[in-house]
């Protein structure tokens, strides 16, 4: 179902402003991996307030992005994989790329809202049994500011669907710093398995798993159901990691099956609706770029068109 009430540039703003000022009340500036975490999404989210405006070239874009997330690295949110150099151009194109990955759920109304709602909460719990209580507190309030918007049914924007994208993800790369590698894995993947699923699917040219889902018949309430259960499930296996009572390795893979096999019973066996470009008719890219402009632009949406 495609957003036609609200402008996207509020709900952005609602849940930037939702999320980050709670945090930044209760804990002040004392932590400076939160304090550099939510000034970082905040640049992101007003690139992508900008962006909600007017168009932007993807250099630009990717640019600031990427400075946004090397001042997070710079902070000490690091995937730690080596130790060494390396380990910085690593993070921040994982938080670039997976960010961009959230965002590209912002194609359906009230999917983003849900999963991030979701994910939050079950990394919330992953930071309290780590003893890090202050990205507990972070995730918490994200997650409250996005089930108020799922509650609305206000669309994020751009803006909104980058901040969301950020924050989770530099979150679980904090939450995995300095463990080991198998863990490392564990707790980057597993948060953001759901995203980066869909994100594959697009890139391989076969369509979003939301689009197969459209296509097979089912309603936007039973496709956001769908990514809520799977999202659910990948926190939980997140969270059984967290409290030693699963390998790491384990859970990634039992998260990835899940996921495989859920796509691909989701496979369309229907013919496609005219105007939605076939996966052979149209390059990977185009299309890809296609579903990044309309989750951008939820307001050029036409629709019906669509589903």
């Amino acid at each position: 179902m495609p957003f036609t009430r609200f402008d996207p540039r509020w709900g952005g703003i609602a849940i930037t402003l939702g999320t980050a000022i709670p945090p930044a009340a209760v804990l002040g500036f004392a932590d400076l991996r939160i304090t550099a975490i939510l000034l970082a999404a905040t640049a992101v989210a007003l690139l992508g307030l900008i962006g909600d405006m007017t168009p932007l070239p993807v250099l630009a874009r990717l640019t600031v992005q990427s400075v946004a997330a090397g001042g997070v690295v710079l902070c000490g949110v690091q995937i730690t994989l080596t130790g060494q150099w390396p380990d910085g151009p690593v993070t921040v194109m994982w938080i670039v790329g997976v960010a961009n990955c959230f965002s590209l759920l912002n194609s359906t109304d009230r999917l983003l809202p849900a999963v991030a709602t979701i994910t939050a909460v079950f990394l919330a719990g992953t930071a309290l049994i780590l003893e890090e209580p202050a990205v507990a507190v972070l995730l918490a309030t994200m997650a409250c500011a996005s089930l108020g918007l799922l509650g609305v049914r206000t669309p994020m924007g751009g803006s909104g669907s980058l901040f969301v994208g950020f924050v989770l993800t530099c979150s679980a790369v904090l939450l995995i710093a300095g463990r080991g590698q198998d863990t490392i894995a564990a707790g980057l993947v597993l948060p953001a398995l759901v995203a980066i699923a869909d994100t594959g699917f697009a890139f391989a040219g076969t369509g979003q798993i939301t689009d197969r889902l459209h296509r097979g018949g089912l309603a936007t309430q039973v496709v956001v159901g769908t990514y809520g259960a799977a999202a659910a499930a990948a926190g939980l296996l997140c969270l059984i990691v967290a409290m030693g009572l699963l390998a790491p390795l384990t859970a990634a893979a039992a998260g990835t099956a899940l996921v495989a096999v859920g796509a691909f019973l989701c496979r369309p066996r229907r013919v496609v609706p005219a105007g939605r470009p076939a996966p052979g008719q149209t390059s990977r890219l185009i299309y890809a770029g296609a579903v990044l402009q309309q989750a951008r632009d939820p307001r050029r949406w036409d629709g019906e068109d669509l589903y």
